[in-house]
């Protein structure tokens, strides 16, 4: 008897446990479920659901909503905002393009000169390179807003400002930016691991430096490679400070879709809604690309014992 009553309670238990976590894991859910869902609403039922989150954003527009009420089941599905952004409305896609333009050089970049600087911190024994990898640690604590007043005085003295060069190289050649701290760390320590001994024995076939780094290295930290890539892009394909700092409010037609997200106003609630899902889709897609990748690369980055 006293055996079925534990049995029941380990149930009980474990039933009460799953329940707890299924609603930690639909709050955490919940913003993109609506994100989703309000996407595919009539811009009436926005606003008579979510009125009065927006009401005093926009300019001119009414709504008869006096509270907020969550929905995620469209009265009436409507493909208004899709056919909006994708086909009447060419400066979404334009800013998504200028997403496109921002990421992809910053993260080839970053990606190359982390591989570069972890190489040499691995390579070449000195006195002085332990307190690099320091000073690199350093750098990975620092926020990237600490560095965006001086990146627009220098942006300005180069007179770069305005133009999409005052994005890319601050994310490309400043800290942090293609000295990526976080990507340079990470490189180091799963270079370090590889054994002296298959570079000796490279060495010895005659193989030149640059051979031992693109045969040996970037083979075996393939995955570290992977990772780091895939972590630099969701990281900059999201930026909103940077643009808006050395852009400028005068080029506003260069800013990224990024920035159109962190101001919604009252009028285009649906568009954004739209929008987000379409943002969402290329960190999506890589992610589900290079899962395996950001897994094994950061789970096994020191696989190999040197």
């Amino acid at each position: 008897m006293s055996e079925r009553k534990h049995y029941i309670r380990k149930t009980v238990v474990a039933w009460i446990a799953a329940l707890l976590l299924l609603l930690v894991a639909f709050a955490f859910l919940a913003p993109t479920i609506l994100t989703i869902s309000g996407s595919f609403f009539t811009q009436s039922e926005l606003s008579s659901n979510y009125g009065k989150i927006f009401s005093g954003a926009g300019s001119g527009n009414s709504y008869i909503a006096e509270q907020t009420t969550l929905k995620f089941i469209p009265d009436k599905v409507s493909f208004k905002q899709y056919a909006t952004v994708l086909f009447l409305s060419p400066e979404y896609l334009f800013k998504f393009w200028n997403s496109v333009k921002y990421t992809v050089p910053i993260m080839a970049f970053q990606t190359i000169v982390a591989c570069l600087a972890a190489y040499g911190l691995t390579r070449y024994r000195s006195k002085g390179r332990e307190i690099v990898l320091f000073v690199y640690i350093i750098l990975m604590l620092m926020p990237y807003q600490v560095t965006l007043v001086p990146n627009r005085l220098v942006a300005e003295w180069l007179h770069i400002y305005g133009t999409s060069w005052a994005v890319i190289l601050p994310g490309a050649f400043s800290v942090p930016g293609i000295f990526s701290p976080f990507a340079v760390f990470l490189l180091t320590k799963s270079m370090r691991r590889i054994p002296t001994a298959v570079v000796e024995a490279a060495r010895l076939d005659g193989c030149s430096e640059w051979q031992i780094f693109f045969k040996i290295y970037l083979p075996l930290c393939k995955n570290i490679v992977y990772s780091v890539m895939i972590l630099v892009f969701i990281d900059y394909w999201n930026m909103v400070e940077q643009p808006l700092i050395l852009l400028g409010s005068d080029h506003e037609d260069m800013y990224p879709l990024s920035i159109f997200l962190s101001k919604i106003n009252g009028g285009e609630v649906g568009i954004a809604f739209a929008v987000a899902v379409i943002y969402m889709i290329p960190t999506l897609l890589i992610f589900l690309y290079g899962e395996q990748y950001l897994v094994e690369g950061i789970a096994n980055s020191g696989s190999v014992k040197g």
